[in-house]
């Protein structure tokens, strides 16, 4: 996982939180509504950063995977 999926997942993390305060969600239902709200946050931003850098966010790289490469002279993002 990249440091931009990192920092997406945490767009996606925050803005589900802040849609339930706002919302205060009873129930499975209402909360899957607002869990999917917070995730088409994160999967806009995600969109918009590939058609302008030109680049994809999905890695098939684990933090264990990125551990191994640490030291080495490979740019991940």
């Amino acid at each position: 996982m990249t440091n931009t999926e990192l920092i997406l997942n945490m767009l996606a993390e925050s803005a589900t939180t802040d849609f339930a305060k706002d919302q205060n969600p009873q129930g499975m239902n209402e909360t899957v509504t607002v869990s999917k709200q917070g995730g088409s946050v994160a999967k806009a931003a995600r969109k918009e950063y590939e058609l302008q850098s030109g680049k994809q966010v999905i890695s098939p790289l684990n933090a264990l995977d990125i551990k191994a490469l640490e030291g080495q002279s490979t740019q991940i993002d």
